[in-house]
């Protein structure tokens, strides 16, 4: 088991009444379980707390009045080691189940189609199966400098390859787009994770269907896949912002920190939890649009 605690704050000026969507809660599903968690939002504001069914993601929606806005995160979530076997075998489309089929398909960021005959150059002759999507990572965290700054939020994957520069929502979505150039369907997935370099953000990531199951890939190399706490999962990075704002918002500020506590001792791996008490909290499932995605 892996524990990790988080604090997110993001500070905002609102120039005129907007509409804000947030996608900053670790999800409750899969191999992670949320010990407890408290959001503020200041001013007080009444909130729309709704769950996506089909990828879990956890959204929160409110009005924002004209003047400072601030937004704090705080949660501690347990996150099981999961074992991925060495021999996962890629599955035929005809195999792939229904709702599984539409990550097979060209978005946004992800211009599969376009890429196609680069995928099969490259990784075409390989044995289909996790050793050819691992090559795919090998491939990309050689082949991509990191280097923040090199993309903004309207850089494709397409684009990256051309300039061999990006970031860590860069690398994922070029994983993602050689899996889906394969017939691998292939997601983004973001959220929480600790790592030395750089600064703290939210983190993307991408996994793959292999075997009948979902399987999480890190290009960048940054931290474990397997100790990423999981925000949003979607089709690319338009489904995973962390804030949709609807009107004139400004960041002032946005800081994240991650402490983590690991294997059965439980002893401090980086630094000790937050200070204060998590209070756990059940949450039930035309102006301008701006994205704010994963750096």
């Amino acid at each position: 088991m892996h524990l990790s605690h988080i604090e997110a704050q993001l500070d905002y000026e609102v120039v005129a009444p907007a509409h804000m969507l947030l996608n900053i809660e670790a999800a409750r599903s899969g191999m992670q379980t949320v010990i407890g968690e408290k959001l503020a939002i200041e001013p007080a504001t009444p909130m729309r707390l709704f769950c996506d069914e089909g990828s879990g993601n956890r959204f929160i929606r409110f009005d924002a009045k004209p003047g400072p806005l601030k937004i704090r995160y705080r949660a501690s979530v347990q996150r099981a080691h999961a074992v991925v076997p060495t021999d996962l075998r890629e599955m035929p489309v005809s195999e792939v189940p229904d709702e599984v089929l539409h990550y097979t398909m060209p978005t946004r960021y992800c211009e599969s189609d376009l890429m196609s005959r680069c995928a099969l150059q490259l990784f075409g002759d390989l044995p289909p199966g996790i050793g050819r999507v691992q090559a795919i990572v090998d491939w990309i965290h050689e082949s991509i400098s990191y280097e923040p700054g090199s993309s903004d939020s309207t850089t494709t994957a397409r684009e990256v390859f051309v300039s061999r520069a990006g970031v860590c929502r860069d690398f994922a979505h070029l994983g993602i787009t050689f899996c889906r150039a394969l017939n691998i369907p292939a997601r983004l997935v973001v959220g929480y994770v600790w790592f030395d370099e750089p600064p703290q953000d939210f983190h993307a990531v991408f996994e793959a269907w292999l075997g009948g199951r979902w399987v999480l890939f890190d290009p960048t190399r940054m931290a474990p896949v397997d100790r990423l706490v999981r925000v949003g999962t979607g089709r690319d990075a338009k489904d995973v912002a962390f804030c949709t704002i609807f009107g004139d918002v400004r960041m002032t500020d946005k800081k994240l920190a991650v402490r983590e506590l690991q294997d059965e001792s439980m002893q401090p791996s980086v630094a000790p939890p937050p200070s204060g008490e998590l209070i756990g909290i059940e949450k039930p499932v035309p102006l301008s649009q701006t994205v704010e995605a994963t750096d």
